[in-house]
C-alpha cells in the first residue's frame, strides 16, 4: 500500500491503527485524521485536521490526499457510546431524543459524510479496502438483550449505509472492499465503564485489537464487501 486514510487518528484505537500500519507499510503515507492532530507524527504520517461534520473541510482533506494517489486503504476508526450525560439506555425510558441525535450524529452520519468524500479516492483498477468500525451489537439478528438503544441502531444504521456503499462501488471499483469491523471489546475510554463485568479474555488492548483487525483487513474478499466482520474473521448477521 501506497497510500492509507485513518480517520479518527487521535482516538485509543485509531492512534493503534496508525502505528501499526507505519510499521507494517514503511513506504505508505499514513494520512491521519483528526479534529486536533498531533503537532509532530512519526515518518510517514501525515496529520490533517478536519471537522468530520463540515463537507468543505471533508473536501478539502480528500483534495490534499488525493495528491498523493490513489488510497488503497481507508480506515473510519471514530464512534462514540457514551459521552458526558449521554450513557447507553437501559430502557425506552432512557431514551431521548438528544442521545438518539449524537449517537447517529457520530456513528452513521460522519461515516456516511466520509465515506461520500473519501471512497472516490478508490482506485479502479486493484484491490482497495474501506472499513468502518462498527459493533456486534448493531446486528438486529444477533440482539437478544435489548437495551443501548441509540447505541445499536446508530450502528444498525451504519451497517446499511456500508451495505449501500458496497453496491454502488462495485460499479467502478470491481476489486473494492467496503466493509464494517467489529474490534471486540477494546480497553479505552469507550468502554471504560462497563469492563467490569467482563470475563477475563474479553477486553483487548487497542494494539491486540487493531493487529487482529488488520490481519481481518488483508484478508477480505471483494464478496466480503457490504457485510460486518468481526476481529476473528467471523461474519456478523445483519
Amino acid at each position: 500500500m501506497q497510500n492509507i486514510i485513518v480517520s479518527g487518528g487521535s482516538g485509543a484505537i485509531g492512534s493503534a491503527f496508525v502505528s501499526e500500519l507505519a510499521r507494517k507499510y514503511p513506504q505508505a503515507s499514513i494520512h491521519s485524521l483528526s479534529r486536533s492532530p498531533a503537532a509532530q507524527a512519526p515518518a510517514g504520517v501525515h496529520p490533517v485536521k478536519v471537522d468530520y461534520f463540515d463537507e468543505e473541510s471533508l473536501q478539502a482533506a480528500a483534495e490534499q490526499i488525493a495528491g498523493k494517489g490513489a488510497v488503497e486503504l481507508v480506515v473510519l476508526a471514530g464512534g462514540i457510546l457514551h459521552q458526558g450525560p449521554i450513557t447507553p439506555e437501559k430502557s425506552l425510558r432512557d431514551v431521548s431524543a438528544e442521545k438518539l441525535l449524537a449517537l447517529f450524529s457520530a456513528n452513521t452520519v460522519a461515516p456516511a459524510l466520509a465515506a461520500k468524500h473519501f471512497l472516490p479516492l478508490l482506485p479502479s483498477d486493484r484491490r482497495a479496502v474501506f472499513v468502518a468500525l462498527s459493533a456486534r451489537v448493531g446486528s438486529i439478528t444477533d440482539n437478544r438483550l435489548g437495551g443501548w438503544y441509540s447505541y445499536r441502531a446508530s450502528k444498525a444504521a451504519l451497517n446499511m449505509i456500508i451495505r449501500n456503499a458496497a453496491i454502488e462501488i462495485r460499479r467502478k471499483y470491481p476489486q473494492a472492499i467496503a466493509a464494517g469491523l467489529h474490534p471486540g471489546t477494546v480497553d479505552s475510554k469507550l468502554s471504560l465503564p462497563f469492563q467490569r463485568n467482563l470475563a477475563s479474555g474479553q477486553l483487548f488492548s487497542p494494539q491486540s485489537s487493531v493487529t487482529r483487525m488488520i490481519s481481518v483487513i488483508e484478508r477480505l474478499k471483494p464478496s466480503d464487501s457490504g457485510r460486518c466482520i468481526a476481529w476473528d474473521g467471523s461474519r456478523i448477521e445483519p
